[in-house]
């Protein structure tokens, strides 16, 4: 399972102030996006490709009743629903070898699994619908902002944060129907 770590507090922050209606957290986690979007939220769909992920989450502290938990790789065992406010803290480290972490690992180059995300989000959004989703300059920024595009969607850049390493970056997408 993913602890929550400085991107989750910064993506949290924005899910805080902008998740309401109908909201999906994918890959939830701890689950800590998930209680953020329930507290304005009509419901909260929770899911994660780890059963131990949910369990931990269900079980771990969120208590929200308006919460469901799912187990799903993104959007697979999800279907006829329409979600106001989608919500991704991505695994988007590019892969190493040597430590495989499906919590960290978001391809060779890390953009990947973002790029999967995009690919099918659309389909999943109510008309005005939004994507709130939280990457670092290590997954390649260029590949992430050029995929938004390729797939017919525009964005805002909500936040940033300068760490150590890397930089981290809050976007706020929108589907051009």
């Amino acid at each position: 399972m993913y602890e929550p770590r400085e991107d989750s507090f910064l993506l949290r922050k924005h899910v805080e102030r902008i998740a309401k209606g109908e909201v999906l957290d994918v890959g939830t986690g701890s689950g800590i996006l998930a209680e953020a979007a329930s507290r304005n939220a009509e419901w909260v769909l929770a899911t994660d490709i780890s059963l131990s992920s949910l369990f931990f989450a269900k079980k771990g502290g969120v208590r929200a009743k308006n919460i469901a938990f799912l187990c799903s790789d993104l959007f697979s065992s999800i279907q006829n629903v329409l979600f106001d406010v989608i919500i991704f803290n991505p695994p988007y480290l590019p892969n190493d070898n040597n430590v495989r972490d499906i919590a960290l690992d978001g391809g060779a180059e890390g953009y990947e699994l973002i790029e999967r995300f995009l690919k099918k989000a659309k389909f999943f959004l109510k008309s005005n619908g939004i994507i709130l989703i939280v990457f670092s300059s290590l997954t390649k920024k260029d590949k992430v902002d050029w995929v938004i595009r390729r797939e017919g969607y525009c964005y805002e850049l909500l936040d940033k944060k300068k760490l150590d390493f890397e930089e981290l970056y809050v976007y706020k997408i929108n589907y051009l129907y």
